[in-house]
């Protein structure tokens, strides 16, 4: 009998090692595993030690085996080129099995390194999928950042080939690449000697003779290889996520526990099945495209949505609906970004009601604090269910959210739910006490994290165990801050550096951010900790407004203050608002509060290679200045 979500979560804690050997039966294994789940001496953990599989196999030639080969596997929609293109599971074996045998005759092998440096073109999941057929270990690199930083990766993992396109596309330019990568060898010390080049015909890209090669040419003629057997511990790929050193961390992730936790989310969390239409909309730079764009979807035999686009202005802030309609699609993920650039220029729904969602299941929605205000239009516009949900990319896959796949799981506005089965969730204070329903304080794992989750960083595992199991010994730290309410509901209310202190009282910036955000004029916004003479910190709201919001400075600035002052208190000394025409972001979406903290205070700040648009940061310097 099907277990409900209790049943599943309340056996996954009390018996870890069973409950996972049960969901490893989905995987087709090359050799089951018999050891399930062992302790090393450091504290972290192992899962599926004598297991063999490939990741590319049940990717692709599993799912030709049941008999989906002519099922499309792969939508490629670039709305930025005009290009539309299906593969199904047959032609996009044979694609990545051609490539697979590219690498090996450019002399990658298991074990080596390949850094993918590409933008959203099919190109980019054949690579990660030939890289796995053949046991190397891939590093996906987002396309355009910067060269000091390309080249800070390339010295990390020291790869034997690099992958990248002649150029990236925006809705208003075209990023050359080549230039950036030909910077970064020039930076890195361990540099490889073979770039693999795929040439676009919006730019054309020089190459150096004798290192660089043309994508196009060496598949002419290449022959299809078969997928490697490899154990569950082998990494499947590193992604690499910012460091407070200035380094960047090199989360490894193997490809065992990936295969087995990628098949329970994508059937168990979001409820999809072979032949359904999922869409991940993410980079294949990020730890989404990796899990929800190419291997969850494609493990579990649904047709996955590879976007080239913005959601705006490729060509409109419809375009997102458009999709949905015209691929059927059945669920979704995004982060809330996203969403609340669409409500900014297009807040009564007017071009999403110009497609039929008939077919769309459900929203999925992290990356970020999903804001209530931005929920609610959401599901009202859509009339679909929207549910938040939290992880990261050290987990691979969701920590909280609803368990569309099992029953009696519920969904709740403003929490991001309750753990997924397999994650131990607890709060804890500055001293690792545990803390009850309702206290806020650190987000933390108890050990052992389930099948999936980082182990270990790419050459540097003490820096893992420093970062993450130290702080609090037998938990994973996962540096978020929030707290549980008495039906176990979780609420992450921003990293645990986005708590300010006013005056010896600890608020958290990410609740006030939610009431500002439910002012009707306000499209989205960032509240931050400025420096205060007398409290030592006083909270301060960045304020990106609606279009067509015909508000004033001083009265937003007035209805505000009396929300905050209503459901926090006057405590909180909220009382500064600044209106500003856009805020600082990631390429996948996250506000740089860090950032937007050093230029409220004075400090001296840089652009991070992740932040989509630098000239954000000097218009957000001078509202400030004049502020």
């Amino acid at each position: 009998m099907p277990m409900n979500y209790q049943q599943a979560y309340e056996h996954s804690i009390a018996d870890p090692a069973a409950f996972w050997a049960e969901q490893a039966k989905a995987v087709a294994w090359y050799h089951s595993p018999t050891s399930i789940l062992q302790e090393k001496a450091d504290g972290t953990h192992e899962w599926f030690a004598d297991g063999r599989l490939n990741t590319s196999y049940l990717c692709l030639d599993l799912q030709i085996e049941r008999g989906l080969g002519e099922q499309t596997a792969l939508i490629y929609d670039s709305p930025v080129t005009g290009v539309q293109q299906r593969f199904t599971y047959t032609q996009l074996r044979d694609e990545v099995a051609k490539l697979a045998q590219v690498f090996q005759r450019l002399g990658v092998s298991k074990g080596d390194a390949v850094i993918i440096y590409m933008p959203m073109v099919p190109e980019a999941a054949v690579a990660m999928l030939a890289c796995a057929r053949i046991g190397a270990v891939h590093s996906v690199v987002f396309g355009g950042f910067a060269p000091n930083e390309l080249a800070l990766r390339i010295d990390d993992c020291r790869p034997v080939l690099l992958l990248t396109a002649s150029c990236g596309l925006e809705f208003d330019r075209v990023i050359e690449y080549k230039p950036l990568v030909d910077k970064a060898l020039a930076l890195a010390h361990y540099p490889p000697e073979q770039v693999l080049v795929l040439q676009r015909p919006q730019a054309q890209a020089s190459l150096q003779p004798g290192r660089d090669l043309d994508w196009h040419q060496q598949l002419d003629g290449a022959e299809q290889v078969g997928p490697v057997e490899l154990a569950s511990g082998d990494p499947l790929y590193i992604m690499y996520t910012s460091g407070t050193t200035g380094k960047p961390k090199g989360i490894v992730r193997e490809n065992g526990g990936n295969a087995v936790a990628l098949m329970f989310t994508l059937e168990k969390i979001y409820g999809m099945a072979a032949g359904d239409v999922w869409w991940g909309i993410s980079d294949v730079g990020w730890v989404v495209g990796h899990s929800l764009i190419v291997y969850g979807p494609l493990m579990c035999g649904c047709t996955s949505v590879l976007y080239e686009g913005k959601p705006i202005r490729t060509p409109d802030a419809g375009s997102y609906w458009r999709i949905v309609e015209q691929y059927q699609v059945n669920a979704l993920f995004c982060a809330p970004t996203a969403m609340r650039a669409i409500r900014k220029e297009d807040p009564h729904g007017e071009l999403l009601r110009q497609y039929d969602l008939s077919s769309l299941r459900q929203l999925f929605l992290a990356g970020e604090k999903l804001d209530s205000s931005t929920h609610q239009w959401l599901e009202e516009t859509t009339g679909k269910p929207v549910h938040d949900h939290w992880w990261q990319t050290e987990t691979g896959w969701p920590v909280t959210a609803p368990c569309e796949g099992l029953p009696g799981s519920v969904s709740r506005r403003g929490s991001s739910n309750h753990a997924v089965p397999g994650y131990n969730v607890q709060v804890v204070d500055e001293a690792g006490r545990l803390l009850g329903a309702g206290e806020q304080g650190s987000i933390v794992i108890a050990l052992p994290l389930p099948p999936g989750c980082s182990q270990t960083l790419w050459g540097d595992h003490p820096r893992y165990l420093h970062a993450y199991l130290t702080t609090f010994p037998g938990y994973y730290h996962t540096g978020d801050g929030g707290y549980l309410d008495e039906q176990g509901f979780v609420y992450i209310m921003g990293r645990t550096d986005d708590v300010i202190n006013v005056s010896g009282h600890r608020l958290s910036t990410g609740e006030m951010e939610d009431l500002v955000a439910q002012h009707p004029a306000v499209a989205e916004c960032a509240v931050i900790g400025v420096n205060d003479e007398i409290k030592g910190q006083v909270p301060m709201a960045l304020v990106v407004l609606k279009d067509g919001a015909g508000v004033d400075a001083a009265q937003l600035q007035a209805e505000l203050v009396a929300r905050v002052r209503e459901q926090i208190g006057a405590l909180a000394c909220f009382q500064r608002v600044r209106v500003v025409k856009r805020l600082p972001k990631t390429r996948s979406g996250k506000i740089l509060r860090g950032v937007l903290r050093k230029i409220a205070t004075g400090e001296a700040f840089a652009a991070p290679s992740t932040i989509d648009d630098p000239l954000i940061l000097e218009e957000i310097a001078q509202v400030l200045k004049v502020g």
